[in-house]
């Protein structure tokens, strides 16, 4: 595995990848990989010859009072990670690669109206902060195809919109979120958890999941649904930020003629924030 923590050698190195014909598949992370990562990188060598993956704690995604400095940086797990899911190379910048202007001279990208809803009416800049890095990231590794996890919904969808948007000749794959024996998702923020909080935490899977099924069953009666969900959850001890259901596609509330619907919550278990989905799909 080639790792570059240089934009210039960054390009050398995929200035040789389209030399040699390669299709390049990317996976922008930040570190502390799990099996859902590797699962990413796997589905990205479906997808090409070549599989870049970055690591980059993006300082522009973390708000005021956020984990950024305590965020986990586990470069020794993260290296093994990568070799056992038959990464290419790896780019690793700094913060001054990534702004080289500073945070607040850097030029922004944001997918205005969905950025500021659900999880980002939490967290006021932070989907920004994704797009602006990732929209940075696909210019300079240049991939045919880049590959997101779907336990970050609307993040996936914000960068599906903002790539169509700007005409970006990149291919979004969603991967679907990888879980627990017990149905937590996949999270690097699972290691903030505290034994009890551990055990209480796939309750939040199970709610939505209770919450499909009753909309499956009962029909769009979304309000009520929703508010069930939302008390369920403060009696397991959660603190919910929002549990809602959307449509597929653009992430709006759906219409009577709506039938493709995902289920999302934002939740906090003591001093960690949990987010998690299930999408489902109602009969005709």
């Amino acid at each position: 595995m080639v790792v570059t923590e240089t934009i210039s050698g960054l390009r050398e190195q995929i200035a040789r990848l389209r030399q040699s014909g390669k299709r390049i598949a990317f996976v922008p992370t930040m570190g502390n990989l799990h099996a859902g990562h590797v699962r990413l990188m796997q589905e990205a060598r479906n997808h090409a010859q070549a599989v870049v993956a970055s690591i980059y704690v993006n300082p522009l995604q973390f708000g005021q009072n956020e984990d950024f400095d305590s965020y986990p940086r586990t470069a020794s797990h993260d290296k093994v990670a990568l070799l056992s899911a038959g990464v290419d190379m790896l780019f690793k910048p700094a913060e001054s690669e990534m702004c080289p202007r500073g945070r607040e001279a850097q030029t922004v990208v944001e997918v205005p109206g969905l950025s500021n809803e659900l999880c980002g009416a939490f967290r006021p800049g932070h989907f920004r902060g994704v797009t602006t890095v990732v929209n940075r990231l696909f210019n300079l590794v240049a991939p045919d195809v880049a590959v997101f996890g779907k336990k970050d919904y609307q993040q996936w969808l914000l960068v599906r919109l903002m790539t169509s948007d700007l005409g970006l000749p990149v291919e979004i794959i969603g991967v679907d979120t990888v879980r627990e024996p017990d149905g937590l998702a996949l999270s690097s923020r699972n290691n903030y958890l505290s034994p009890e909080e551990r055990k209480t935490a796939p309750r939040l899977y199970e709610a939505l999941c209770r919450l499909r099924d009753r909309v499956l069953r009962e029909g769009m009666h979304l309000a009520a649904v929703e508010e069930n969900a939302v008390i369920d959850l403060q009696s397991d001890g959660f603190r919910p930020d929002y549990v809602n259901v959307r449509r597929q596609s653009d992430l709006q509330l759906p219409g009577a003629d709506d039938r493709k619907l995902v289920a999302l919550a934002a939740a906090w278990l003591g001093q960690t924030r949990l987010i998690d989905n299930v999408e489902f799909e109602l009969k005709s």
